[in-house]
């Protein structure tokens, strides 16, 4: 199956998903959006109302700011991928409780094992807490770690800036910084990917029998 196919699975088992409570207040699931062949992914935390309406990710007034941090960065959202750590809308737009974050967390995995992308954004505590758990938002937003294969940048969710607009700069100080980070992190990857094939064990040669 294709990455493409495995995403359009994904959220079509979202679409009717009973896993949790948020189910029983959803209009419409929210699994993400963007090419099966992202090199990016943002992940943010949760669906809004507009998302709660319309099923698709960021497109209320945080959507909006979160549009232009890209512009601001030379990004294309057309380009990238973009979810959320839970797929429906906590009622009130509370925080996700511990067991929705588990419950979304298996389509979550999965979406990230079909995207397979080099660097994921985390957009809020609770996306970043899933790849840092224990770091603290408010010391590590606007850095970038490599976990595992690929590179994770922790961000202040764009939300942030419209709760508490003292915010708004050092998100967008942030975001100025992003074109620099992804150009390092591709750098790093190239770097390491040249290493593994230099290191591939060549066959040896096979011995002919004389018998």
């Amino acid at each position: 199956m294709s990455a493409e196919e495995t995403l359009k699975q994904i959220a079509d088992e979202v679409s009717v998903c009973t896993s949790c409570v948020l189910h029983k207040t959803r209009k419409k699931s929210v699994p993400g959006e963007g090419p099966a062949n992202s090199e990016i992914m943002f992940i943010g935390e949760g669906p809004g109302m507009n998302e709660n309406e319309q099923g698709r990710p960021f497109v209320g007034a945080a959507g909006q700011f979160l549009d232009q941090l890209l512009a601001q960065a030379g990004v294309t959202r057309s380009d990238v991928w973009i979810g959320n750590v839970v797929k429906c809308r906590p009622p009130e737009n509370r925080d996700p409780m511990p067991e929705e974050l588990a419950a979304c967390n298996v389509y979550l995995e999965r979406q990230i094992e079909a995207l397979n992308p080099s660097i994921i954004v985390t957009l809020g505590r609770f996306s970043m807490g899933k790849f840092m758990p224990g770091a603290k938002i408010s010391q590590i937003h606007g850095q970038m770690r490599k976990i595992g294969n690929r590179f994770v940048i922790a961000m202040f969710h764009p939300a942030a800036a419209l709760h508490q607009p003292q915010l708004k700069t050092t998100i967008l100080a942030d975001f100025a910084k992003l074109p620099q980070l992804l150009d390092v992190a591709r750098k790093e990857l190239a770097r390491s990917a040249s290493v593994a094939v230099k290191e591939e064990p060549k066959e040896e040669p096979k011995q002919l029998s004389m018998f």
